[in-house]
């Protein structure tokens, strides 16, 4: 399985359509153990691009600070599952505690 993550200065940053680069982190899913990472520039900013992009390079799960109701639709229509309101952390820690269950997520920071 793959998890994106979008980042800023190597954490999460809270909007993740403009972000410079993103985490794609292949894990393990029986022993939920973290097996490469690849740190990938972000394309340019244009509305609706990011989910088949990120589908394409194997996604599954996208790991955001905030995120509108518009883009979850759209990762939602290429089998991407979306996370929103994590905290601005390193992708390790984030996806560490996302598959053991403990990410303590908060308000969707994106409100379009």
């Amino acid at each position: 399985m793959k998890i994106a993550i979008p980042l800023a200065e190597g954490k999460l940053t809270m909007h993740f359509g403009h972000c410079a680069s993103f985490a794609i982190v292949e894990v393990e899913d029986h022993t939920k153990k973290i097996l490469n990472r690849e740190d990938i520039a972000a394309p340019p900013h244009e509305p609706g691009l990011l989910p088949p992009w990120l589908a394409e390079r194997g996604a599954k799960v996208i790991i955001a600070g905030g995120m509108g109701q518009r883009a979850q639709q759209l990762f939602a229509q290429q089998g991407i599952q979306v996370v929103v309101g994590a905290p601005a952390e390193a992708p390790e820690k984030l996806i560490t505690d996302y598959l053991a269950g403990t990410l303590q997520v908060g308000a969707n920071v994106c409100d379009h």
